[in-house]
């Protein structure tokens, strides 16, 4: 019994490095008049975190209205060099620019893994797909795209005469590589009305 509660707990943690990307979201609302101060501090903070390893690009959403939020969002290969730019004393530098500059506390949104294949930065911080929609997109954009990877690459590869489990890698890593670069930002934008709505 203990035995197989350990490994139900094992089952719940994920080896640091192996979490996938992490998209972190910060709204923060701008004090009347800082507009043109906060986006040169925005330009200046986003040049300074992609030196660190692992950026993986930053978007910034102004605000529609006078008084309204900016909305910084950036993104780190894994959660370690997401950290690591977190906890930078360069980035403590920065943040103690910005006391003359916004109001309140920044409201901070972070997603990992499969989370982040349906982050989109027109969508608001605190909003978030229900799980059941997630797994039917999911669902539906694998089967699309791994069916015609067995169709055509499969034989590709069997005729390189490669083993069994470096095909299944091989096809694994296009898919992965297509739905986080190229099919899901453009699926998510496409659904979002019904991918958004509880």
């Amino acid at each position: 019994m203990l035995m197989e509660e350990g490994k139900m707990a094992d089952s719940l943690f994920t080896e640091a490095g192996s979490e996938g990307p992490v998209t972190v979201s910060l709204s923060r609302k701008v004090k009347p008049g800082r507009d043109a101060d906060y986006e040169a501090w925005i330009s200046g903070v986003v040049a300074e975190a992609s030196v660190f390893p692992g950026h993986q690009g930053a978007h910034v959403l102004r605000p529609r209205q006078p008084g309204g939020e900016y909305v910084l969002i950036y993104r780190y290969d894994t959660y370690a060099h997401c950290q690591a730019w977190e906890d930078s004393l360069e980035r403590a530098k920065w943040l103690a620019k910005l006391d003359d500059l916004v109001e309140g506390e920044a409201t901070m949104k972070r997603v990992t893994g499969l989370e982040s294949w349906f982050d989109l930065p027109e969508v608001p911080v605190a909003a978030k797909p229900p799980p059941h929609k997630m797994a039917i997109t999911l669902i539906v954009v694998v089967f699309v795209i791994v069916w015609p990877l067995n169709v055509y690459v499969g034989p590709v590869l069997t005729d390189l005469g490669l083993p069994l489990p470096v095909k299944i890698f091989v096809i694994a890593t296009i898919q992965v590589l297509l739905m986080t670069y190229l099919v899901m930002p453009r699926v998510t934008r496409l659904i979002r009305g019904w991918l958004f709505k509880p």
